[in-house]
């Protein structure tokens, strides 16, 4: 009889837990806060955050190319400035196209800062001269002066994209256009270091999508606020 007892009991406890915690449960499931949110709710709520919280991922490799005006451009002309790189060739059937009309998006919103710059590299350079770039940057409305599209040795711009960035382009006969690539952008301060926000538990989304509207949102914010924080510092 007591064993009896002590099984309603157990069972009683069981059905309060049931009715005052799992709806709080489900509703933190839904929303992402499966862990504790003072610790963790990090990524979404980095909107507006200053400079300080846009963690460094790296460091920008050196390079030197070729823009679309024969001009040589290395990474120290962007140095003071907070700038974005991609990967991309003019000839992509696929993803560059909305790429390089985000990116115009992006131009548009910084067009009269002469602290903002992009850096367009070509993983198809056999094809992409300078005039064939050129062609392209005003197809696309590519006006910022500080807007470079680069071509150079196929080799460095993969040692590049793949080693010095992990952003991954190689040669691919197989798929439109023949070469296949990343259709994330790169964020880099005024020093030269690639910056990100971080994800809701503190890890660094290191890259922003090129391709969705989400991304490129949270790429306005970011590159006003490190334009921000380097207008203070001067």
């Amino acid at each position: 009889m007591k064993g009896n007892y002590t099984y309603v009991w157990v069972s009683l406890v069981i059905l309060v837990f049931g009715i005052i915690f799992i709806p709080r449960i489900i509703d933190r499931v839904k929303d992402g806060n499966v862990v504790d949110g003072d610790r963790h709710k990090i990524g979404k709520e980095h909107k507006g955050a200053g400079a300080e919280e846009l963690v460094i991922v790296g460091e920008v490799p050196p390079f030197a190319f070729t823009d679309q005006n024969n001009k040589k451009i290395t990474n120290n002309d962007y140095k003071g400035k907070v700038y974005l790189i991609e990967f991309f060739f003019t000839t992509c059937p696929t993803i560059c196209p909305v790429m390089n009309k985000n990116m115009v998006k992006i131009q548009d919103a910084f067009r009269d800062n002469p602290k903002f710059g992009i850096a367009s590299i070509t993983i198809n350079p056999e094809n992409d001269t300078p005039e064939v770039l050129k062609a392209y940057a005003e197809k696309y409305g590519a006006e910022h002066p500080n807007w470079h599209f680069l071509t150079g040795d196929q080799d460095e711009i993969y040692q590049l994209a793949n080693n010095g960035f992990n952003l991954y382009a190689g040669v691919n006969p197989e798929v439109d256009g023949g070469f296949e690539h990343s259709g994330m952008f790169a964020l880099v301060d005024e020093k030269g270091n690639i910056r990100s926000r971080t994800d809701k538990f503190g890890n660094p989304l290191v890259y922003y999508n090129g391709l969705e509207q989400e991304g490129i949102d949270m790429l306005k914010e970011d590159i006003a606020t490190l334009l921000g924080h380097l207008n203070e510092s001067l």
